[in-house]
Order: C-alpha cells, then sequence, then structure tokens
C-alpha cells in the first residue's frame, strides 16, 4: 500500500472546483461518462493499430444507483489504467490523458472522437461526493488492478487489488447536500440531456416491455431487458448519402417527441476543412411567428452535449431553425459549459449561412413549386436573415418570393419585368405597391385592379425594415402601401385632369369643409381625380406609416408618434356639385356623413362618433 500527496499547485483544488470550475454541479455526470466513453474510444482505436491484443468485444457503459450505500457508480470497459497511469493521470490535477493520446497517435487516428481536452473532469465528482473511489484494471493484464480513494482532500489512498474485469468503476460517494442525485428519475433525465447521443452504448439499469406470447400469440407477457439510453450513432453522424427523407423526419422526432408537425426542409451540414463540423438544422413551421423559441439547436462536440445556447456559433436569424451541430473544434472553456471566443467560431456561423442559402437556392431551382408552398412557414427567418446578414441578403434576393393579392409569386426581377411596363412613374421609378391585410384594404386594391395595377402582400413585422431595405439598394423602386394615398398620387403619370369646379367654387368648399372638420390630426387636400373616382378617402402617408410600424417592431420606449391622416377631397366628383347647390345646414350633414363614410372604410372611425354615426344610420331606415 502506498500513500501520499496529489501533485497540485495550490491546497485549495477542492474548494475551488466546487465552487468555481463548474456552474452547474448536473454536469458531473456527463463529465464521468465522457471520461469512461473515452476510455473506450482508445482502447478501440489501440486495438485497431494493434497496439493492444485485448478480446474487445462489445463495450457498454454501466450507471447504477445504489441507494442503501448512498453510492453512484460509472463502470467502463475501456483501457483502464496500471498503478502508474493513476499515479500520473488522477494523481497529477490537469494532466490530460485524452490530449496525451492524441498528440501520441495523432498521424493515425486524427481527431478519433476523445473527448475529454483538460483532465479536469474527474475532479468534478467531488462537487457532489464526500468521497470518491476509482476501482481500474488494465487492458494490458500483465499489470495490476488499482483501488484507489479520496475524501475530497489533497490526501488519498492507493493500492493493487485482487483482479478485476478490463477497465474502470469511479465509485461516488453522494454527499448529503446532494442526495437528489440518488433518484433514478434524476439520472435518467440527466443521460438523456447530456449523453444521448454519445457513441458508446449507455446502460442504466432495466425496464419492462410487452410482447405476444410464443405459445398464444393472442396473449402479451412482460419481460425485463437492458435499458439502454443512448443513441450511439445518431443521424448527423452518417453520410448524407446513407440517409432518405424519412431518417431525417425519424431523427427530428428524436429530438424534439412534443413538437407533432414535420419539419418543412432540413440541411445536414458536413465539412471537415478548415474545421470539422457535422450537423442537421431543420426549417420549422412558424406561420409568421417571429417571437419564436430560440433554444432549439444543440450544440454537441464530439457527441457530447454542451449548450443549447448557440447565438455565438449560429447567425441570429437562424437561431428560430432546430437541429444539432456537432464539432470538435469549437472552442470552449474549461468547464465545457460555453463558447470561447476564436476565430473558428466566426467560420463556423459564416459557414453555417453560406449552407443555408445554398440549400434554398437548390429549393427554389429545383423545386420551386414546394417552396412557394412552405413560403408562408419560413419567409420570417428569410426576412430577418436578409435585415441582418449582408451575405445572406446577396443570395436572397435571388430567391425570395414576393406574394400577391392575386396568389402569384415572383422574385424581384420576376416582378420588375411584370410591373415596370406600366407602374413605372414620371420620374422613371418602379412604383411597387402593397397592402397589409387584402380583406381591410379590399376597396383600395380592387381600384389598382382595374387600373391594371400588381399589389403585393407585405403583411409581417419585418416588412417595413424589409421594404426600406430594398428601396436603398434597388435601382429606382418604392414601396406605396395602396391605401396610402389617392392612385393618382402613387403612380404619378404626366397625365392631367382638368377640373370640373371653378376656383371659386373650390374656395367655397374649402370654406365650408374647414366649418366640418376640426380635427387637427387630418391634412385636407383637393384634388381633380377622375369623377368615378371616391369623392372622399383618407390616407395615412406611406412614410408615416413606415415609421409607425418601425418603432412597434423595435418596442422603442416613450411616446408613440402621433397619428397623421390625409383627407383626399375629388373635387371633381358629382357629391360637391349637390353640396354647393344645397343649404348651409345640409352642406354639413353632407360633408360629416362623407368624412365618417371615409374614415370607417379604413377603420379611423371609433368610439363615441362610430356610436353616433350608426345610431343615425339606424334611425334614417
Amino acid at each position: 500500500m502506498n500513500q501520499g500527496k496529489i501533485n497540485v499547485q495550490v491546497e485549495n483544488i477542492f474548494p475551488l472546483i466546487k465552487k468555481f470550475l463548474y456552474s452547474d454541479h448536473d454536469i458531473f455526470l456527463r463529465e464521468l461518462v465522457s471520461n469512461a466513453t473515452d476510455a473506450t474510444t482508445k482502447l478501440k482505436h489501440l486495438v485497431r493499430l494493434g497496439q493492444s491484443q485485448t478480446e474487445l468485444g462489445e463495450p457498454i457503459i454501466d450507471i447504477k444507483i445504489n441507494e442503501t450505500t448512498k453510492t453512484i457508480h460509472i463502470i467502463d470497459q475501456g483501457l483502464g489504467m496500471s498503478y502508474e497511469e493513476v499515479e500520473k493521470y488522477i494523481n497529477q490535477v490537469a494532466f490530460s490523458g485524452a490530449e496525451e493520446f492524441l498528440n501520441q497517435y495523432k498521424e493515425k487516428v486524427d481527431n478519433a472522437g476523445i473527448i475529454g481536452h483538460f483532465g479536469l473532469g474527474f475532479y468534478s465528482a467531488f462537487m457532489v461526493s464526500d468521497k470518491v473511489e476509482i476501482f481500474t484494471q488494465s487492458h494490458d493484464d500483465s499489470q495490476d488492478s488499482v483501488h484507489w480513494s479520496c475524501e475530497g482532500q489533497p490526501e488519498y489512498t492507493m493500492t493493487k487489488i485482487d483482479k478485476r474485469p478490463r477497465g474502470t468503476e469511479i465509485v461516488l460517494h453522494i454527499n448529503e447536500e446532494s442526495q437528489e442525485f440518488l433518484q433514478e428519475s434524476k439520472i435518467k433525465s440527466l443521460l438523456e440531456k447530456y449523453n444521448k447521443f454519445m457513441p458508446i452504448p449507455i446502460r442504466f439499469g432495466t425496464k419492462k416491455i410487452s410482447e405476444k406470447d410464443p405459445s398464444d400469440e393472442t396473449k402479451t407477457i412482460e419481460k425485463e431487458v437492458d435499458n439502454f439510453i443512448n443513441n450511439p450513432n445518431p443521424a448527423w453522424t452518417k453520410a448524407p448519402s446513407e440517409l432518405k427523407d424519412e431518417d431525417y423526419k425519424s431523427f427530428y422526432r428524436e429530438l424534439y417527441p412534443f413538437e407533432f408537425k414535420e419539419p418543412l426542409f432540413h440541411i445536414h451540414l458536413n465539412v471537415d476543412y478548415p474545421f470539422n463540423l457535422t450537423g442537421i438544422l431543420y426549417f420549422p413551421s412558424l406561420k409568421g411567428e417571429y417571437q419564436m423559441p430560440k433554444d432549439k439547436i444543440q450544440l454537441y462536440q464530439n457527441q457530447v452535449y454542451v449548450t443549447d445556447s448557440v447565438e455565438d456559433i449560429v447567425p441570429e436569424f437562424l437561431t428560430m431553425l432546430r437541429g444539432v451541430i456537432d464539432s470538435p473544434d469549437i472552442p470552449l472553456n474549461v468547464s465545457r459549459s460555453y463558447l470561447q471566443q476564436d476565430g473558428n467560431v466566426k467560420k463556423i456561423a459564416t459557414y453555417i449561412t453560406k449552407k443555408v442559402g445554398e440549400k434554398l437556392q437548390d429549393i427554389f431551382k429545383n423545386q420551386r413549386k414546394e417552396l412557394e408552398s412552405k413560403w408562408e412557414d419560413i419567409k420570417i427567418i428569410i426576412e430577418y436573415g436578409m435585415l441582418t446578414d449582408t451575405k445572406f441578403n446577396e443570395k436572397a434576393l435571388d430567391f425570395y418570393l414576393f406574394q400577391t393579392t392575386e396568389g402569384e409569386s415572383m422574385t424581384m426581377s420576376e416582378l420588375r419585368d411584370k410591373t415596370a411596363p406600366i407602374q413605372t412613374d414620371k420620374d422613371g421609378k418602379l412604383v411597387l405597391l402593397y397592402c397589409k391585410d387584402k380583406t381591410e384594404q379590399h376597396a383600395k386594391i380592387a381600384q389598382a385592379k382595374a387600373l391594371g395595377y400588381c399589389v403585393l402582400e407585405m403583411n409581417n413585422h419585418l416588412s417595413a425594415h424589409l421594404m426600406q431595405k430594398l428601396e436603398s439598394e434597388q435601382e429606382k423602386i418604392v414601396f406605396k402601401r395602396v391605401d396610402a394615398d389617392t392612385l393618382d398620387k402613387l403612380i404619378e403619370k404626366d397625365e392631367k385632369i382638368e377640373a370640373v369646379l371653378s376656383e371659386a367654387q373650390i374656395n367655397t368648399l374649402k370654406e365650408i369643409f374647414e366649418k366640418v372638420i376640426e380635427d387637427k390630426s387630418y391634412q385636407v387636400e383637393y384634388k381633380s381625380l377622375p369623377p368615378n373616382s371616391e369623392p372622399m378617402s383618407v390616407t395615412i402617408p406611406e412614410f408615416f406609416r413606415r415609421m409607425q410600424e418601425m418603432q412597434m417592431m423595435q418596442n422603442i420606449g416613450g411616446a408613440s408618434m402621433p397619428q397623421m391622416y390625409q383627407l383626399v377631397v375629388n373635387t371633381n366628383h358629382s357629391l360637391y356639385d349637390k353640396i354647393l347647390k344645397a343649404d348651409e345646414s345640409l352642406q354639413k350633414e353632407m360633408i360629416q356623413r362623407g368624412f365618417d363614410l371615409a374614415r370607417l372604410s379604413i377603420g379611423a372611425l371609433k368610439g363615441e362618433e362610430l356610436t353616433a354615426f350608426i345610431n343615425k344610420g339606424f334611425d334614417s331606415i
């Protein structure tokens, strides 16, 4: 038996580990299972290279709870350790056996799926334990089995013991503050969170299953079988050529068992230069919602779960996607809890953006009908990307689909070709008309269609920002909402319509309106429009409306912008000939009635005024 002191640089290493190194005590299990996985993976490589003569078999990792002794056991059938190796790897804090292994065999095993890097994971056991024991037998059968024990102090005991099966068993004597980890449900949830896709099968007790009785198929029998909680070969670790569409959907259901909608598209990431990255991303059905959960992409490192906070590695507009990203080249802090910034993080983010853009371009070119059918579900992500990512915006302009009120889908290029001949104004600008709600703005849309104009639907929270961006980037293009003004002003031509009323009659009309329209939020304009156009119409100027929408989208604090309307009076309408001939009382009543109808058509007549208007209508029946 040998006794000694663990070789550390600071006397208080254990309090440091317990309180500061790992902020979340849950991850002790992740670290110990990762170590067991590494031990098994290393052994597989050594057997393959002829460096170990052991019979490999089909190694697994066993997790056991003993409520009587208040212990947790993590047992692997991997490499094991000799007496000298325990001295080297356990008694020297922060000496990484994984790093040493990779350095020794880097020419033959590449990254090899080895997880550990810092040599500190084992000591996370002391966050939840009063005492930790190691029982280990090296794959080299000539070596003795070893028992190591430590009670959370620099002192330890280590001795040679009777032969054990190959591998290592870690025994955690759980402290009083951590008794929750002796609950089967707690350990099961941790294994499913952190170790669900570890590359070595993990067994956690047994489970009961029902199957047909072989002697009587009308009956079922219950039997106990090993409970393996992980999938060692998840879809993202396979080549795309090995997978069918149903395999991707099946993996999505495995990731998100409580989501009942199928994903719309998937993107398989697979790159090995200038960094290693694999993964599968899915486009979910968003239905125009932009405040979706942004914690659905899971980040792994060599199949070990790290986090679902991936904002640093996935561009913000893609955080609404679902799926998995796995890379051994992601720089993590020492506790593997969060990313550290370096050049690879930016490169990976750029690569992911590129792959998403290429995938959407490919669907547009080869499966346009499918893209059109799912456009409403994904366009919010694409618009967000166009607004926030320059590189993505350059690609997206080729496949972004504008939707018309007639149900057509057109790219910007197609839209130019269709609308330029009749929607170009006198200054050479292409005016793209749009609506926010084709039901509410039906009358204005109908007038535009009657003139052969095309009306787009720009109906979500990002539309105002997107239009602003496109106007600044696209040559001679301007967006105008179909009810932002009269059509002749929205798309101004060189044509001039002669006035029906004389200047004196128009001045008289202005005096009457000034007496009736007292609301100063309405600016009254008098225009000579076609006689068949509306006698009065209320509009919100395009610039003012767009600023309001962007303010709402950005949740800018403080007082909101005051409402501003235009009341456009078509002095060529026959109504005004009648008004000018009527007595003063009737003049006021006719103008007030027309004003109320104009406001009612855009939903601007509210409260007491709306009630009074309705009651007056009923009284006239």
